[in-house]
């Protein structure tokens, strides 16, 4: 039997106002310590998008994400973020903000292999 490994992650959310807390999926993050893995996955859905607000572009959010990709990468084009820990820059993603990009809290589970998990969570709570 292969082994299983301890991984976080946190769904990524989009609410476009804030101060209305509404709020739908757009991604999701997965740390796994053991393996050395942090990865991000994210979809802006037009359609979504546009049910909640005129007001954002779909190309201003996914531009902003794909910092993340940098900073889960340790790239330096990431900032000063990029260059923490890798657990670190796990916690300072999936940190609570009040922003219109927000994640949910960290959920525990156990997987074979973290990228595996990570397009299985994504299909699963963004697509």
């Amino acid at each position: 039997m292969p082994d299983k490994y301890t991984f976080e992650y946190a769904i990524v959310r989009l609410v476009p106002k804030v101060e209305r807390e509404e709020f739908f999926n757009i991604g999701v993050i997965l740390f796994c310590k053991r393996l050395k893995y942090l990865g991000v996955r994210f979809h802006v859905n037009p359609s979504k998008l546009a049910a909640f607000t005129e007001d954002l572009e779909v190309q201003d959010v996914t531009k902003y994400l794909q910092s993340w990709n940098c900073i889960c990468a340790g790239n330096s084009s990431g900032g000063a973020i990029a260059e923490f820990e890798q657990s670190d820059r796990f916690r300072w993603l999936a940190a609570s903000r009040s922003t219109i990009i927000q994640s949910s809290k960290t959920h525990p589970g156990l997987c074979e292999e973290p990228e595996k998990e990570l397009h299985d969570i994504f299909e699963k709570y963004v697509r």
